[in-house]
């Protein structure tokens, strides 16, 4: 997907909040090798880096323009490198702690990601995630069911996005059946006050829409964004939006 920096951190503030519950849930050692999976621009990967002195921390994402300017937050302890996921887990390097913030929800299959992701782990390393959970709120289920009415459903040629992320209690059996000695896992609710129906598209024009209108040609692109504008209007026509947004929260130790 083509990922745009600028949309995505107008929200920063309210997309950080979960990063900070999963940063209190870190176990500190010393020397830890460490890889944040999609780290995005960086910025946050700094941050782990920063609260891990000593540590040699890793940031890889596939979207080159999200680490467009990773750069300025590289140093000695930190860098990043831009490649998928999937493709960096098949060289079974080993880390002592392997970081996710809000990207593990693209990657679909997670019964046996997660597993791979373990097996990746030193003795004694963690596995720390979050990933959204909001995929029953009123935005997601509008992209899709725009997506199966006509005219937008023949463009898309049946597909619609599917839900990667499972329930807490399927992530909690999945970290027990592969070792998990510690966990943490929960599901909360970040309550998140928006302006108005235009800033909850702006929201979600930088993450749940993407899939959708990439897919459609522009006449079409458009049609669907102002449908899907005139729908959350329709929804909000409140100011300000009270846009509760679910995020599942994970920690393993192994």
């Amino acid at each position: 997907m083509a990922w745009n920096p600028d949309v995505y951190n107008s929200f920063k503030e309210q997309r950080y909040e979960p990063f900070y519950d999963l940063l209190s849930l870190v176990k500190q050692r010393p020397d830890l090798k460490v890889i944040d999976l999609g780290c995005g621009t960086g910025e946050l990967t700094r941050k782990l880096t920063d609260h891990l002195p000593g540590a040699r921390v890793l940031g890889i994402d596939s979207s080159a323009e999200m680490l467009r300017d990773s750069g300025v937050f590289s140093n000695e302890n930190l860098s990043f490198e831009c490649i998928g996921i999937k493709e960096k887990i098949q060289t079974s390097e080993k880390y002592d702690l392997i970081f996710s913030n809000a990207a593990l929800q693209w990657i679909d299959g997670h019964e046996t990601l997660f597993p791979d992701l373990i097996s990746c782990l030193r003795p004694g390393g963690q596995l720390l995630v979050q990933v959204p959970s909001n995929h029953e709120h009123f935005t997601h289920r509008t992209l899709k069911k725009l997506a199966s009415e006509a005219p937008f459903r023949t463009a898309f040629k049946g597909w619609l996005r599917g839900v990667s992320v499972l329930s807490i209690d399927h992530y909690s059996q999945i970290l027990f059946e592969n070792g998990g000695k510690e966990m943490t896992v929960y599901e909360k609710v970040y309550p998140h006050v928006l302006k108005d129906a235009n800033a909850i598209y702006d929201w979600t024009s930088g993450t749940a829409m993407l899939p959708y209108v990439e897919r459609l040609e522009d006449s079409l692109r458009t049609d669907f964004i102002k449908e899907y504008r005139r729908r959350l209007q329709e929804e909000y026509p409140q100011q300000p939006v009270f846009y509760p947004f679910k995020r599942t929260i994970l920690s393993g130790i192994f």
